[in-house]
């Protein structure tokens, strides 16, 4: 409302909050739509906690879920594809996926293998000051991030 206490709107004047939100949200809904967004969050409870530990859902487009897992899974989930699409539309509500699509990937949250970090000796000023703070989470954050820049390649 203008200070004269008509209902007009001036172009250089505050916008609503509501009016930016689509101009927000389309980049992200092209991206991912509601649906793969649900699929992702909900994950685990629709296929079961075994199936979720080896698989990752990546894309939904066009009715095709893409799913990423290793390939002696990818076997096992072409047999349980029709189950697996019904129990996916079921909790959508609706029918959002036709064909499932597998490709190669580790799923999120895989342990990378690898050697294991070799220990570091922070100078002795350091520890002295690390030694000096409370304990507790911010002392570990700090001594992890000195043993990380301290770490020689």
């Amino acid at each position: 409302m203008a200070i004269d206490g008509s209902d007009r709107r001036f172009p250089t004047g505050p916008l609503a909050v509501g009016s930016l939100i689509p101009r927000l949200t389309r980049p992200a809904f092209r991206k991912r739509s509601p649906a793969g967004a649900q699929l992702m969050a909900d994950w685990a409870q629709i296929i079961g906690p075994a199936l979720a530990a080896v698989t990752q859902p990546v894309r939904l487009a066009g009715g095709t879920l893409t799913l990423g897992c290793s390939g002696p899974v990818a076997v096992e989930l072409q047999h349980l594809a029709p189950e697996l699409i019904s129990r996916i539309n079921a909790h959508l509500g609706r029918t959002a996926v036709e064909r499932l699509k597998f490709v190669q990937q580790a799923p999120a949250g895989t342990p990378v293998g690898g050697i294991p970090p070799r220990p570091v000796t922070l100078p002795a000023d350091l520890e002295a000051r690390l030694a000096a703070l409370p304990p507790g989470d911010l002392r570990d954050a700090l001594a992890k991030l000195a043993r990380g820049v301290y770490r020689k390649p």
